[in-house]
Parts: structure tokens; C-alpha cells; sequence
């Protein structure tokens, strides 16, 4: 199983589409040490994020306690202070980073409510591979502010080596804002077409599989169903400062239990995540996000490969590419 640890709500970011920074948590009621060592060796994918991440005084000795416990570790930041993740990404090189960055200097700083967000992330990343960082990256979420700029992101990342990944514009309980809303579908459509495009005439084996969860989110704008089915509750989840499992991000509903509470084993065996497990399996909700997408792409024989389904698009795509055709964005 994934796990997205939302280990404070406090931040130092004061964005248009989530108002988190004005309900911080209180430090002493957040996550504790002894909980997270609570969580079970074998896990797949742990994002530690917020709020933002950094501001816990105790982020190396989080890691500490998740990292022999997944097989993927990442750290989701606001990137205003790299310098509390340089000492980490010494110590573990090969822990994931990814920054928030929502298109140019002016728009960045403009919706995220940062004074010079926009340099800050970008040396910031660069010092982060300086220090040895393996997999760094920006992450953008599409909107209409920023839709027209994916290409520019994707390219300051390419510039710096660094990984590129979007999601778009939705609401979540943890925002406590429900007006979110994509009003220029057509556009961003648009736009994200170009970015699979330059992803599949990429170079790059990550950047092709990366282009097939782009497609996805495509159809998430545009209202379509999404071309794998979610798995909330079985394949993923979440935990927020209080220690509470929950499905997803997105409905308050689908609550599975409390790690401070009981074990981890108990949660998994509950009559709580049965029912979230049912609900999820009617939910009529058409998320393409990171998390669902990373897990729903993923064989379930060899969670390192992608499904087949997934490698024939990528393939057909490139074969299409490279004799001059379009990408295929029906799927």
C-alpha cells in the first residue's frame, strides 16, 4: 500500500486554492515518532508532505523511521526552505523531492502568495542536487492562471536536470476551501496535450509512462472517465496530523481509523475500512491524481512495472512519434 503522511497543517505558503495556512495544527497534537514507527516494513510509496513539510523540527527523524519501511520515500515541500532538506538528501540521496512550482516568476508567486517563492525553489532544488539528490523534481497544479505555462515548467525542470509532474485543480477536505474550480477546460486540455506530446518525443523511458498519467488527468478536466479504476483504501491512503487513516484526500467520509488509537493491522481488518472499501467502489468521483494514478498504473504482479495496458499506449505512442504522427489521446 501508498501512504501520503500529512504530518503538519502548518505552512508557510499562502495559496489561492487551499487555505490550510490559516487552519494551522498545533505541534504538540501532530504525528508523533512513536506512531509513525507503528507502520509495517513492505510498504510501496510514502509521500510525506502538509502543510509543509519542513517546518517539523523532527523531518530528519521522520524519515529515519519511514525509510526502511518503503520502498519509495518522498518529501512534497513548498520549497522555501531547502535548507532544511539538504542534511536529508545527504543522508538518503535517493529520497524523492518534489517542489511546488505554479508556472513563471510572477504567476508562482502570485497564486502560491510567495514573496520570491520562484528563485527560492529553483536554487533551492539546485542545491539539492548539489548535495546529491537523485530524484528532485517541480510539481505544478493546473489552473487557469497557470495552464498556458506547463511547457515553460516542464522545461525550467529539463534545464536544471530535474522531474516535472501536474495535477489539477480539486478540492479536499484538508484544504477547507470547496470553491476550487477549472472554468477553461478546453485550454488546459489543450495545453496538457502539448506536454504528453514533448513527454513521448522525449528521450526519456520515465517521461513516456509520465505522459500516460498526463493523458489521465487530461480526461479529469475534460469530465471523462478515467481510464483505470481507484483504489482508495486498498492501494493507497492517507494519514493527517492527528493520525487519522483515511481513504483518500478527497471525501471526509471514507475515515478508516486512528494509528495513535489502534494498530496498524486492526485498522486493515476493520469493519471501518469495509465499508470505505465499498463506498470507494461506487464513488462517482473522477480523480486522476498522483497518488491514485501511480498506484492504479502499477502491475499488480510486479509493482515495479506498469501495467500492460499502460506500456502498449506508451509504445503505440512512440512507434506514432517517431514516424511523424499525433498522439493518440483517446485511450
Amino acid at each position: 500500500m501508498d501512504l501520503s503522511i500529512i504530518c503538519t497543517y502548518r505552512c508557510i505558503s499562502k495559496c489561492r486554492m487551499c487555505n490550510i495556512w490559516q487552519n494551522p495544527s498545533n505541534p504538540k497534537d501532530e504525528l508523533s515518532l512513536e506512531t509513525l514507527a507503528k507502520l509495517p516494513k513492505g510498504l510501496g510509496h510514502v509521500n510525506i508532505q502538509g502543510g509543509e513539510p519542513t517546518l517539523r523540527a523532527d523531518l530528519m527523524e521522520i524519515i529515519d523511521t519511514v525509510y526502511p519501511k518503503a520502498r519509495v520515500t518522498e518529501i512534497s515541500s513548498n520549497g522555501l526552505l531547502p535548507d532544511r532538506l539538504v542534511p536529508i538528501i545527504k543522508k538518503y540521496p535517493r529520497v524523492k523531492v518534489r517542489v511546488s512550482l505554479e508556472g513563471d516568476e510572477k504567476t508562482n508567486n502570485r497564486i502560491r502568495g510567495e514573496s520570491d517563492g520562484f528563485k527560492t525553489k529553483v536554487e533551492g532544488l539546485k542545491k539539492l542536487k548539489a548535495a546529491g539528490g537523485k530524484d528532485l523534481g517541480f510539481a505544478i497544479v493546473v489552473q487557469d492562471e497557470n495552464a498556458s505555462q506547463l511547457a515553460s515548467v516542464y522545461e525550467a525542470a529539463k534545464s536544471i536536470g530535474a522531474d516535472f509532474s501536474a495535477s489539477a485543480l480539486h478540492n479536499g477536505w484538508q484544504f477547507h476551501k470547496a470553491d476550487n474550480c477549472l472554468r477553461d477546460q478546453a485550454t488546459a486540455a489543450r495545453e496538457i496535450e502539448k506536454t504528453i506530446t514533448a513527454f513521448i518525443r522525449s528521450n526519456s523511458i520515465k517521461s513516456w509512462f509520465r505522459a500516460y498519467m498526463i493523458l489521465g488527468l487530461r480526461k479529469q478536466i475534460m469530465g471523462h472517465d478515467p481510464s483505470e479504476k481507484c483504489t482508495a483504501g486498498t492501494g493507497f491512503a492517507f494519514i493527517d496530523p492527528w493520525a487519522n487513516v483515511f481513504a483518500c484526500n478527497v471525501r471526509a467520509d471514507l475515515l478508516m481509523g486512528n494509528l495513535r488509537k489502534q494498530s496498524w493491522e486492526d485498522i486493515l481488518s476493520s469493519s471501518a475500512v469495509r465499508r470505505c472499501r465499498t463506498q470507494v467502489v461506487q464513488c462517482e468521483k473522477k480523480c486522476w491524481k498522483v497518488v491514485n494514478a501511480r498506484v492504479a498504473m502499477r502491475s499488480a504482479l510486479i509493482p515495479r512495472f506498469p501495467k500492460f495496458g499502460t506500456i502498449r499506449w506508451v509504445v503505440t505512442n512512440k512507434i506514432r512519434a517517431a514516424i511523424g504522427l499525433d498522439v493518440l489521446f483517446d485511450h
